[in-house]
Parts: C-alpha cells; structure tokens; sequence
C-alpha cells in the first residue's frame, strides 16, 4: 500500500509493514540530518547517533547551560514535536493495520524498548480487517464493566468525565500529599493519561465524533481543576498557571483515544477494559514512582533585570541597601496572591550584616557576602518565606509546593556608573525550582522575579531621583 504523504500524518488509516519501515527510517535519518545542521549551527560541532545520549556535551549541566547550548536545547525540542507526531501516527496505523491494540503505542515513548518494538512492528504481517458496520451501528453487547456504562452520548459523557475527574483527584493527593512529587507524572502524565482514558469511556459502547471526543477531554481536566479547588488541594493561581500545559496534553491523550476508538469501530471488536484501564491505573503512577525514587535534583536559574537610574551611584546605593516601604501595588499578578516585595531593613554595616527583604508573605532573610559600596552589594539568602498566598474560597490553604520548591539562593545589587551622573543598577537572582517540567515552569518563575525585581528597582529609581 502506497501512502500519500499528508495520509501519514492522520490517525485514521492503516499502514502495512513495508511502508511502515520505509517511512520509519526515512523519518530517521531527515531527523538526523537537521539535527546535525542544528549541531553545527548553534555549537559549531559534529553529530553522531551517540550524541542523542549526551546531546550537550559529557562536561555540559542543565543549570549551567551557556546561551549557544540554551538555544540549542530549545530548538532540538522544537524541531522534535513534528517528527513525535508523525512517529506516533505511523504506529497507530500500523497497529491497527497488524490487528494489535492501539494503545500499545506508548512504547514508542519508551527509550530502546522503542527500537524492538519498531522492528517487531516492521515484521508483523497486515491482519484482514472484518467488514464494517453501518454507521450508527451499535457496538457488539457489552461485557462486565461495559453493563454500568450509558449508552447514550450524554449520559456516556457525564459518566466519562465525572470518573475521570475521580481518578485524576486521587492521583493529585497521592502524588503531592504523600510523595510529595510535583514532576513529569503530575502535569505529563497525568492529564495525558486522564485525556486518553475519558474518551475511551466515552466511546465504549459506540464510536463517536473527534469533535465530541476532544470536548469530553477537555471538560475532564476543566472538573477536575475545579474538584481540586473545592477539595482546597490547590489554588486559583496554581491551577491556572498549569492549565495551558494540561489542556495541550489532555489533547493530544483525546486524540489518541479517538484513534483507538476508530480501531475498534473499524474492526467490530469490543473496547477491552485493560486496554482502557491500564494506561492510568500502571501509567501515570509509574512515573510517580520513579521521579519519587529518583528524586532529580531541582535545576538552578538566574534571572538578571537592569535599569537606568538618573542619579550617580553613590546616592543609588543609599536607596537599594535599605528602602522605605513599597506603596501597594497595582498589577493584577501581585494582587492575585503572588508574593511581592514590601520594604528592606538591614541590621549592621558592611560583610556580616544581615539584610531583610519584607515581602507580603515573610521576610527573606539575607546575610551579606559582599559590601562593595558603592558597586556590588550581595548576599546569600538563608531563609524564603512562601511564594505567594493561594487564591482560594478558604480562609488558608497550605500546598506542599509553597514551602522548599521554589526557593531563593542568592541575589546581588550591581551599579555601573554611566556619563552624565547617571547609574545603571541591575538585580540579579539565582534560584532553584523543583516542579518540572522546568522548561515550562521556569519560564512562570522568571516572568515572576523579573516583576519583583521591576518593582523594587522602581521603586530604588525614583528615591534616588527624587533626593
């Protein structure tokens, strides 16, 4: 079977194994070949099939990347998403064209055990598939669990997303009350899995439209993100930061249940309840597990903000070491519950001094390391009050994320003379954030600091100026 090249991108359709194999290494070896333009471009070096385990260097650390290996490791990922989409659709169609359950394509997901089950894929022989029903056919009587579940399309639907939310509810405790894990299993995992397994509740007793299917998805982690404000396991805040990420996942979880579905209308077969219950149930604990045993360490960030101040350095320096109290402030994100930063006291002069930073939610304690006046003031911070106040119905709610998963370690002041008596006075940060994944999350924490440090040095500008 010869396959047009926008067809292997879809998820309907079948695959035999000839093209499958032809595709497979053509998608390999183009995917090869960008990634070692990329290579030279961003680090002028050479790319090897080894590279993929080490793809930065043996000496290169994730917090310590230099800006050609940042770039690098974005643009890697990027170019990655397309060649993940068509990986998936060819084997989905494969499976389905070999007979086997589509849901076996989360191996594809799984280093080396990937390759096996490429090869053993590319062996299989094509299964005849049976004759169609007509549309509108019912699926063959149900079996066990199939007995409790609606058969109507509103009913199957409510059914779908008021277990699913269940399910995501209980795997939300287990993995931030008692593991105390915000990882790859909470926010990857998770509402993939949650996506999946909703349609495939939906659809089990007949197939339904891929529209239907990805509202359904979509309304389950919607349930569920207000179940965990009810229940106060989370915050407004929390829950809207991590909503982009969920809803992208749950998609793409929606979709591949919308394919299994279509297998198993196209082939008269019954949904099988392992095929439906195993993803969530074996899944996403699994990565829960692993990240709780592992225990990665929280990758380190540095977030820089400058300004120029209208002012010589020495009156600037006046300002920063201690400043008078902040007037309230205005932007929304502040006034939401995310901690700000209020006034400074200092206690002693020069190294050894201890420096307080007030913030709406405790004081950072900060224990001065170098007193260069008036150039360089920095300290190291010895205690972090939590980083915001939870948006919540409640009085109080206390997450475990609000204490030691995002936590400052040190911060400095640096002033630069500039001609004409002016100043430019720039805040720096290093900080370690311990929920992942961190290319999502950091970005949420750095749009953060770089609003904290806006408002104190603002606020350090227009003292300076005004005395």
């Amino acid at each position: 079977m010869v396959l047009r090249f926008a067809e292997m991108w879809r998820w309907q359709g079948t695959m035999d194994r000839k093209t499958y194999a032809i595709a497979g290494i053509a998608g390999v070896l183009v995917k090869f070949f960008l990634d070692k333009i990329a290579a030279f471009f961003f680090l002028q070096q050479l790319w090897f099939p080894w590279s993929y385990w080490i793809p930065l260097g043996p000496s290169a650390r994730i917090n310590a990347l230099t800006p050609p290996e940042s770039r690098f490791a974005a643009f890697m990922v990027m170019l990655a998403l397309p060649f993940i989409w068509l990986g998936v659709t060819l084997t989905v169609q494969r499976l389905r064209d070999a007979g086997q359950p589509v849901w076996l394509v989360v191996l594809f997901f799984i280093p080396v055990i990937n390759l096996l089950f490429f090869a053993l894929l590319c062996a299989m022989p094509s299964k005849p598939l049976e004759p169609r029903r007509n549309e509108g056919a019912p699926w063959p009587a149900p079996r066990a669990l199939g007995q409790f579940m609606p058969r109507s399309k509103m009913g199957s639907a409510l059914v779908a997303i008021l277990l699913t939310s269940v399910i995501g509810l209980f795997f939300v405790g287990a993995g931030t009350e008692v593991l105390r894990s915000y990882g790859w299993g909470l926010f990857v995992a998770l509402p993939f899995c949650l996506g999946l397994f909703s349609v495939l509740v939906y659809s089990y007793h007949e197939p339904r439209s891929g529209g239907s299917c990805m509202a359904v998805a979509m309304l389950s982690i919607v349930l569920l993100g207000g179940v965990l404000l009810v229940v106060a396991i989370e915050g407004i805040i929390c829950i809207l930061m991590a909503a982009p990420f969920a809803f992208a996942l749950a998609a793409l979880g929606g979709a591949l249940g919308y394919a299994i579905q279509l297998g198993y209308w196209g082939n008269q077969q019954t949904p099988a309840t392992p095929a439906m219950m195993s993803i969530v149930l074996l899944f996403t604990p699994s990565f829960f597990g692993v990240e709780h045993l592992v225990k990665p360490q929280a990758p380190a960030f540095c977030v820089r903000t400058a300004i120029e101040v209208n002012a010589p350095p020495e009156k600037v320096w006046k300002q920063l070491v201690a400043f008078a109290e902040i007037p309230q402030p205005t932007e929304m994100l502040f006034r939401s519950g995310i901690a700000y930063p209020v006034r400074a006291e200092i206690s002693g002069h020069g190294p050894g001094a201890v420096r307080h930073c007030v913030f709406s939610t405790g004081a950072f304690v900060e224990p001065i390391e170098i007193w260069d006046e008036p150039r360089l003031l920095k300290f190291s911070v010895t205690d972090n009050p939590p980083p915001l106040r939870e948006l919540t119905p409640y009085a109080h709610i206390e997450p475990p994320h609000l204490h030691g998963y995002f936590v400052s370690h040190e911060g400095q002041f640096l002033l630069t003379a500039l001609p004409g008596g002016r100043t430019r006075l720039e805040g720096t940060t290093w900080y370690s954030n311990a929920i992942w994944p961190a290319a999502y999350w950091h970005l949420w924490s750095d749009y953060i600091i770089h609003r904290i440090h806006y408002r104190v040095l603002e606020h350090i500008r227009a003292d300076a100026e005004r005395n």
